[in-house]
């Protein structure tokens, strides 16, 4: 697990995931992963598993691996559907709102990276009453699913800074693994995250300052 005593980063932007970094919506995905668990006779303990951080036909495709690449298409446009006209138990994670508003208040470079499409993650940013940043990269703006970097690298390019000047908030194995393959150090958020090995893990947003830092942008306090 990565210590966070006194740890401190410097960023000139940030780069966030949603679904379990900014808003806690593990209740909807786990109803919908339930229901296609059990259409497929898997074990749903092993496919929550695979499915945080990832598009949901990328994630099909790992417990499906035999099946042609557009049934899991064709699966995943349903179950987009399914999960944006369910918001049933999506909350902010703690400290989210606040952390926001900080990051808007400093006018601080940041874009919401998600493996959400458009409707999905207006919805679910709405429920926990966040605002969406100006700048998004949404499962529409991609060719590859994390943990392609692909997303990273876009809303980086989008915001006009290079990776090693970005820090990302993630909390699954496939966002870290797509931040750190990026290039971009990775602040992990929550307990799915720890194992995973982010630059700095914290249990939630409560526990992350922000400052501006001048030239160097902001900075970034754990603890």
């Amino acid at each position: 697990m990565t210590d966070t005593t006194a740890a401190v980063l410097t960023a000139r932007a940030v780069l966030l995931d949603m679904d379990g970094t900014l808003v806690n919506s593990d209740a909807v995905v786990e109803r919908c992963w339930r229901r296609w668990s059990e259409r497929h006779g898997l074990d749903f303990d092993e496919v929550i598993k695979v499915v945080h951080g990832r598009q949901g036909y990328a994630s099909m495709a790992v417990l499906l691996p035999d099946r042609p690449m557009a049934e899991n298409h064709a699966e995943n446009r349903e179950m987009l559907l399914a999960e944006t006209s369910d918001m049933e138990g999506v909350v902010p994670v703690p400290g989210a709102p606040a952390f926001l508003a900080a990051l808007a208040d400093l006018r601080l470079p940041h874009a919401l990276v998600t493996s959400a499409d458009v409707p999905l993650s207006t919805g679910r940013m709405a429920a926990a009453g966040l605002a969406l940043p100006d700048v998004r990269v949404t499962a529409e703006s991609v060719g590859a699913s994390k943990p392609d970097p692909e997303g990273f690298l876009k809303g980086a390019a989008e915001l006009g800074f290079a990776p090693a000047d970005c820090v990302v908030f993630e909390d699954s194995e496939a966002g870290i693994l797509a931040g750190r393959a990026a290039g971009m150090r990775v602040v992990g958020i929550g307990p799915r995250a720890a194992q995973f090995g982010p630059t700095v893990h914290v249990d939630d947003l409560t526990r992350v300052g922000v400052a501006s830092a001048g030239a160097e942008g902001l900075r970034l306090t754990f603890g």
